[in-house]
């Protein structure tokens, strides 16, 4: 068997006409300065190479259906195996993609619950069992007398098709009437669907009206609907209210009943289990009083309401003048110095109270009553009524996001809510970090039948959990948005991904899996690559990690410098080997050769900005000063409230106050020293070079200190450039 990746002639970018052997089935590790070559070898010219020649060996029809990847510039590669490549990219921003869906632990709780939960219901809270033919008649006989219903077998619900053979069966049947999407149809009439929309049919299996001595033709008439629908009935006053009645789960006191338990029942991204108010989002948009006046200090004439200031026209200023001299207060006082009554009035109306209102048509003012509806009020009706998508983008500047106030943010129905296994319920699961998970699904203990079901599901469970907290993410929860998560993150749930699918003989390429984690985490990162390499597979690390690097069993450092200067092997072999180079810059450092020598002298600052009462995320009111005009480092192990001190709490708030951005801070009761700053900028979000000047307030979420040195241009005048937020 071939043991190599033999690379020959590859030109790719600034590559130097490379010629090199990477053993396989081995953990190798490219190094090298930044621009050296490293990405244009690992992803530019092997993956592209193994990706293309994989979709090239698929039919003709499979390939439409693939991406396409360019030959790259290279004269022959042998020995290459079908290539994955997991790089340091973004995650999904759909909000509805979340750690538990991205990495289908989701999709296996949501089995889980349909299949082994108990119901619970979700008015009295009392277990729900399984409904008699009896019970539900005795329902029906509580009815008023003489009250007019339909009994209804729901056979579609929500399904796409043409149902061409069950209509005619029906009809056979001896069926008379369907409802068909809510329109009632006769069988006999010719009934067209269309099969790529959902339909939901129900058969009209009798008319009755509700008086003693029906109970027998009532009873036959459910049976049929039961035997028809697989155990549901639906029984409807014409005009009024409907009842949907399970053979299989229903409340006897509270009459609820619940529909079939499936695995869409759980999911927010699907009608049946979704929050019907915030659509599964779990979050709901609303105009803030916050950002309508963002300045409480100002006047009402000085445009304290943001939305109502002078650039808007003269016809709202008027409103605000003719509300003051109703209401007797003065325009010119700053808001916050206003009555609360006042206040509440200018922003939520003046409910039923007329108020008398004018405008001005050339020498002559016009006078008109009506009540006042409210700066906010107005802002909801034109958001609502608007067509354009340039008011709702200009709008949308005074909204803010708050948990949906029907599910509080759990995203799924009341029903689906109350659902448990072991006393949870599929969201409280959720919501636990993935130690706090494992742990509980280790520890579960079903009953036996229950048990014998759910066997397959929770091994699948249980495996997905471990190989997430092998790649050091034990800290994140299975709720978190995945848009929220960091590039490394990201990247290490896919390689835990990976691993679950135990592949063997393919390529597995990576682009620094270690930024973002914490030193205390490494090792855990370094098993899982060691794992996949044993199980049969070639890994290859695009790394910078000094304890990544030593751990490989083949190194090749690329080099000498970066550009034009670079796109040389300048050492390949084993850590050691490498170390003896003298030509490897990489190997000098490992060795100890060369150092990064720590200041002497530390910058000092008499200017502090001061955070108090951070409560964002798993912050406990904590009050921390940060000096400007020095580089602070925020360290910590990962989950440790890092992000939510700095990104959550601190430039949130500072880019709210700063530059009227829309992003809601986390909880702090008072931040100090804004008077010393006057911009805020993300790195992330803006071109690098303009971002650093004096007097700025800088946030950089880059892992590593080089990342931030090669920003600023790679000298020591970066440490210049005013406070850096690491």
């Amino acid at each position: 068997m071939i043991d190599k990746i033999k690379i020959r002639g590859a030109r790719e970018h600034n590559l130097k006409n490379l010629n090199i052997d990477i053993p396989r089935d081995q953990l190798v590790v490219i190094t090298g300065v930044s621009g050296s070559g490293k990405s244009t070898l690992a992803f530019d010219t092997i993956y592209a190479e193994g990706q293309r020649r994989y979709v090239e060996s698929l039919s003709a029809y499979a390939r439409q259906f693939l991406e396409q990847m360019e030959k790259p510039d290279v004269d022959q590669i042998d020995g290459l195996s079908p290539a994955i490549s997991i790089e340091q990219k973004t995650t999904s921003k759909n909000p509805r993609s979340t750690v538990g869906t991205v990495t289908e632990i989701y999709d296996y709780l949501r089995l889980l619950y349909a299949r082994v939960g108990q119901i619970l219901c979700h008015r009295c809270g009392k277990k729900i069992s399984s409904q008699t033919v009896e019970q539900m008649v005795d329902r029906v006989m509580q009815w008023p007398e003489k009250t007019r219903l339909m009994v209804m077998a729901p056979i579609v619900r929500e399904r796409k098709g043409e149902y061409r053979k069950e209509l005619a069966q029906l009809q056979a049947d001896g069926f008379v009437r369907i409802r068909v999407d809510g329109e009632m149809h006769e069988l006999g009439e010719k009934i067209e669907l269309d099969k790529q929309k959902k339909h939901t049919l129900e058969v009209v299996i009798d008319r009755l009206v509700v008086k003693p001595g029906m109970e027998s033709r009532l009873a036959d008439s459910i049976e049929t609907a039961l035997r028809l629908a697989d155990g549901l009935v639906r029984i409807e006053i014409p005009d009024g209210e409907s009842k949907v009645f399970s053979a299989r789960y229903a409340c006897i006191d509270c009459g609820l009943s619940y529909p079939d338990i499936e695995p869409r029942m759980f999911s927010f991204n699907n009608p049946h289990g979704a929050c019907p108010d915030c659509s599964g989002l779990g979050t709901r948009n609303y105009f803030d009083a916050e950002q309508v006046v963002p300045n409480p200090e100002l006047c009402l004439r000085d445009g304290a309401i943001v939305p109502w200031d002078s650039r808007t026209g003269y016809y709202y200023q008027a409103l605000l003048e003719a509300l003051a001299i109703h209401y007797e207060f003065d325009i010119r006082k700053p808001f916050n110095k206003l009555p609360e009554k006042i206040q509440k009035i200018i922003l939520h109306g003046s409910g039923e109270e007329s108020v008398r209102f004018f405008y001005d048509q050339g020498e002559r003012r016009h006078f008109y009553e009506k009540p006042f509806e409210g700066v906010i009020t107005n802002l909801e009706r034109r958001y609502r009524e608007t067509d354009s998508d340039g008011v709702r983008e200009n709008l949308e500047r005074f909204m803010s996001v708050i948990p949906c106030p029907t599910c509080e943010g759990a995203r799924l129905r009341p029903e689906s809510l109350h659902v448990t296994v072991a006393g949870k319920n599929i969201c409280e699961i959720c919501s636990m970090s993935i130690d706090e998970a494992e742990r509980f699904f280790t520890e579960l203990e079903l009953p036996s039948k229950q048990a014998e079901i759910a066997s397959r599901i929770l091994k699948e469970i249980r495996e997905r959990l471990s190989f997430l907290s092998h790649v050091g993410l034990n800290y994140l929860t299975l709720d978190r948005r995945a848009g929220t998560l960091s590039g490394g993150e990201g990247q290490r749930i896919r390689l835990a991904t990976q691993i679950g699918s135990s592949l063997m003989g393919v390529l597995y390429i990576l682009d620094e899996p270690s930024i973002g984690l914490h030193q205390r985490d490494n090792q855990r990162l370094l098993v899982t690559l060691r794992r996949l390499r044993d199980l049969g597979n070639t890994v290859l690390v695009v790394e910078h990690d000094e304890e990544t690097i030593t751990a490989a069993d083949y190194v090749i450092d690329m080099g000498p410098a970066a550009g034009v200067h670079g796109g040389e092997v300048v050492a390949a072999g084993t850590p050691k080997q490498v170390m003896a180079v003298a030509e490897s810059l990489t190997g000098q450092y490992l060795s100890g050769k060369r150092r990064i020598p720590l200041p002497v002298e530390r910058r000092r600052s008499d200017r502090w900005l001061e955070i108090i009462g951070a409560r964002a995320n798993n912050l406990q009111s904590i009050d921390v000063r940060i000096p400007l005009g020095v580089l602070t480092c925020f360290t910590g192990v990962s989950g440790s409230g890092k992000s939510s001190l700095v990104i959550e709490t601190l430039y949130k708030a500072l880019a709210q106050r700063l530059h009227r951005a829309r992003e809601k801070a986390g909880p702090v009761k008072q931040i100090n020293g804004l008077e010393l700053l006057d911009k805020v900028i993300d790195i992330d979000q803006s071109p690098i070079g303009p971002a650093f000047q004096p007097g700025h307030l800088h946030r950089c979420i880059h892992r590593h200190p080089r990342a931030v040195r090669a920003a600023a241009g790679g000298e020591d005048p970066w440490l210049q450039a005013g406070s850096l937020l690491l």
